[in-house]
């Protein structure tokens, strides 16, 4: 099975990034997580990415992942209408170099 990926975009109010970045280090614990970065992409943006073993195993992590993200709903501004306060997305890893 190929790994998988999720990737959620969100704006942080400038005043809740210290507290955005430290509800991160409460992420739980997922069978099959194999890599979760968090990463700053400039003024108030920021994009989670995590690397799992399978879609299997993301999906089955996905109700504790959406229970951290719950914690922080409050911090985040509206990204649109249409996709609220966080921009998620997934897909199978078809490319990955480790240096």
């Amino acid at each position: 099975m190929a790994k998988h990926s999720n990737i959620v975009r969100f704006i942080v109010r400038e005043e809740n990034q210290e507290q955005f970045i430290t509800a991160f280090h409460k992420f739980p614990s997922c069978n099959g997580l194999l890599s979760h970065i968090l990463v700053h992409t400039g003024g108030t943006n920021f994009c989670s990415c995590g690397i799992w073993k399978d879609k299997a195993s993301m999906d089955a992590a996905m109700p504790n992942i959406l229970d951290l993200l719950d914690t922080t709903r409050h911090l985040l501004e509206q990204i649109s209408p249409e996709a609220g306060v966080t921009e998620p997305t997934s897909g199978s890893v078809v490319f990955e170099q480790n240096l």
